[in-house]
């Protein structure tokens, strides 16, 4: 019999393969999300192991997502996610040396502001295709499928 986390990681990983490349920067902002907000509830709880591993995960998410930048095609978009991933790293950091909830919670909040950013991308890509006549000769409307990268 599998455990919750078993079925979790088995429904995340079916996710995942199935995922364009907008829903996987979505899946990573919200795994590093979810490790700030386990990295505060372990704050709370003095459990600095815990903390300590759940801030290593994120800062690892964060570099995931900086690697996946796409300077040439994504020229300046690319440049401010870069500055905004090695803004939120410092102030993981930051927030871990202090032992500070109040700023891991900043770092969420700045996190799911730009998620939910990505979340209206991929909903306006994703109507896009059938938005009819004007989006005849696009690759999605050929059968091909649209790659967007910052």
């Amino acid at each position: 019999m599998k455990t919750i986390a078993e079925a979790r990681q088995i429904y995340q990983d079916t996710a995942v393969r199935g995922a364009t490349p907008i829903e996987l920067v979505i899946v990573l902002y919200d795994a590093a999300i979810e490790d700030m907000r386990r990295a505060i509830a372990a704050i709370q709880g003095s459990d600095v192991e815990a903390r300590t591993r759940q801030v290593s995960h994120a800062l690892m998410v964060l570099q995931q997502l900086q690697g996946t930048l796409d300077f040439e095609r994504g020229g300046e978009a690319a440049r401010q996610f870069e500055q905004f991933y090695n803004l939120v790293r410092a102030k993981l950091l930051e927030a871990q040396m202090r032992s500070s909830p109040e700023l891991m919670q900043q770092q969420i909040r700045c996190m799911s502001e730009v998620r939910d950013c990505w979340t209206t991308a991929r909903r306006l890509l994703q109507a896009r295709p059938e938005a009819g006549p004007s989006a005849a000769g696009t690759p999605a409307a050929e059968g091909g499928t649209t790659e967007w990268s910052a």
